[in-house]
């Protein structure tokens, strides 16, 4: 069947139509992808303004229209950190049902981690062994572990590469010292959780998923997307720490020409690199792999495994 998952997070609002069944791979047929940047919509006391609401109403019609002409049978729509966090969120998706009949489910954090934990699970199989995901988004960073297709802990930091842009490193190039203090407010964050993990012992495959690292892979030396979805791709830690000084450094408008960075990811790629930098110290991980399938592709997976087979 035709099944399509629309995402809406802080960056993006993103329909993935995809035809899949119950113990096939689901195969993409189409996407369509708006920038939204929720996250830096917010007014002051936390919640989604009016405009934010109506182009937020404006683009779920839009991605809906687009998956009736895919052909749609099933929608499978969710909202992460932005929604989540705002503090009008019941208005928000109130606004959203009434005007496009679409019901958003509403994720928590853990639950993220979790499903984009199965997606990396199911992309590399049985013999990763005990297998440590990270997941850094718009408004959150999400980190799990475990040697199941359910991990043994599974945390959500408000760590995400927009969140921390928009807060902490207003300048074009950033200053310093305001890249030092977000380092330090991440590497603070991170370790509040070390605990949970270390009592699992040491990870067998580490994986990054998501845009930031696909990117932030990319920069470091890894293959082109052009190249295939099955092409290894890996970024060393020795590395990062390299183009984190780097990234510093460049305005938004040079980080924009380097390889694989997007127009509208530019300016947060800094804070995305610091946060993996962390994560990377902390977990004393000297390489890890990229994972293709994410978020979007879990949600898929666990609505295939509550299906009945042929």
């Amino acid at each position: 069947m035709r099944l399509g998952v629309l995402d809406v997070g802080s960056n993006t609002v993103h329909l993935l139509v995809v035809d899949a069944h119950p113990g096939a791979r689901p195969l993409p047929a189409s996407s369509h992808k708006s920038e939204l940047r929720l996250a830096e919509l917010l007014e002051a006391d936390g919640s989604i303004g009016t405009a934010g609401v109506d182009r937020l109403v404006s683009t779920v019609r839009e991605a809906l229209e687009a998956a009736e002409e895919q052909g749609v049978a099933a929608l499978l729509p969710f909202a992460t950190s932005a929604v989540r966090e705002a503090g009008n969120a019941d208005e928000v998706l109130r606004r959203v049902a009434e005007e496009t009949g679409v019901d958003l489910q509403v994720l928590s954090g853990p639950d993220e981690a979790r499903l984009t934990f199965l997606a990396a699970r199911r992309w590399l199989g049985w013999s990763a062994g005990r297998l440590l995901m990270f997941d850094i988004g718009g408004g959150s960073f999400e980190v799990a572990l475990g040697i199941d297709e359910e991990p043994d802990v599974a945390v959500s930091l408000p760590l995400g590469a927009g969140r921390l842009t928009a807060a902490r490193l207003p300048g074009d190039p950033p200053a310093a010292a305001d890249v030092r203090a977000l380092r330090r407010e991440v590497r603070t964050q991170l370790a509040g959780v070390m605990g949970d993990f270390t009592r699992y012992g040491q990870p067998d495959r580490v994986v990054g998923t998501s845009k930031t690292f696909k990117q932030l892979a990319r920069v470091t030396g890894a293959a082109r997307s052009a190249e295939g979805l099955y092409v290894r791709r890996e970024m060393s830690r020795s590395d990062l720490r390299t183009w984190v000084q780097k990234l510093a450094e460049l305005p938004v408008r040079e980080r924009r020409q380097l390889p694989g960075v997007s127009e509208g990811r530019a300016r947060q790629l800094l804070a995305g690199a610091v946060v993996a930098e962390a994560a990377m110290d902390l977990f004393d991980i000297e390489t890890l792999e990229v994972c293709p399938w994410a978020l979007r592709e879990g949600v898929i997976l666990r609505r295939l495994d509550h299906m009945p087979g042929d």
